[in-house]
């Protein structure tokens, strides 16, 4: 069997990484790729022929879920499993809401991704065990999302903007020290504050929080 798969991403790095994931499977052929949800739909008017989507939540135009949506209203054939870095609450649930048939980490090896995608096709769920059970938490507590406030109060330094700014570009510590005019230490001293500060674990979740909270 030829799996179809469409992939929306606003960063080219993670939709390569995601391929080369998906490339050790035959039975896998990747149509399209998409750099948005209003690019993905744009897509899909073309080629709705596919089984399945890996859709990403943080994008610009039209993010993950409002696009989970529009697609499960116009083409309620195609499965989707969201594919993200965030686990919180808030997305989980509107996800889920939105109509997402599974919810994976993008720091997922090849071998699980390939199953949760064939799971999803076999009418399960695909869900990476610490979003399984934050859903079976929300299940059982349900928050209101609407009165919490969408953004953060973070501060960052102007400098510390300009380090998560050349970090999402992909550079190295030493060419964002270069760049800057800075010690390679002083740059992993900056990181370690920014870290603490948006209280992530690694480059990734930095400056997914960053664009999130609009701090570049």
């Amino acid at each position: 069997m030829n799996i179809k798969i469409g992939i929306a991403d606003d960063n080219s790095f993670l939709i390569n990484a995601v391929k080369e994931k998906l490339s050790f499977f035959e039975d896998l052929n990747v149509r399209f790729t998409a750099v948005n949800g209003a690019d993905l739909l744009s897509h899909l008017e073309d080629n709705h022929h596919i089984d399945i989507i890996l859709m990403d939540i943080e994008m610009p135009v039209l993010n993950g879920i409002e696009t989970t949506e529009i697609v499960k209203q116009k083409y309620p054939h195609i499965k989707i499993i969201m594919l993200t870095v965030f686990d919180n609450d808030e997305n989980i649930f509107n996800a889920i809401k939105a109509g997402a048939d599974g919810y994976l980490l993008k720091e997922i090896n090849a071998k699980d991704l390939y199953e949760g995608i064939k799971q999803t096709l076999n009418g399960g769920a695909a869900m990476n065990p610490s979003i399984a059970l934050k859903t079976l938490k929300l299940l059982r507590n349900p928050i209101d999302f609407s009165c919490k406030e969408s953004e953060e109060d973070i501060k960052l330094s102007e400098r510390e903007i300009q380090v998560l700014e050349q970090l999402s570009k992909g550079l190295s510590y030493n060419i964002i020290a270069e760049n800057l005019i800075l010690s390679s230490g002083t740059i992993r001293k900056h990181i370690e504050n920014i870290y603490k500060k948006l209280q992530v674990h690694n480059k990734l979740e930095a400056v997914e929080k960053a664009k999130k909270n609009n701090l570049i």
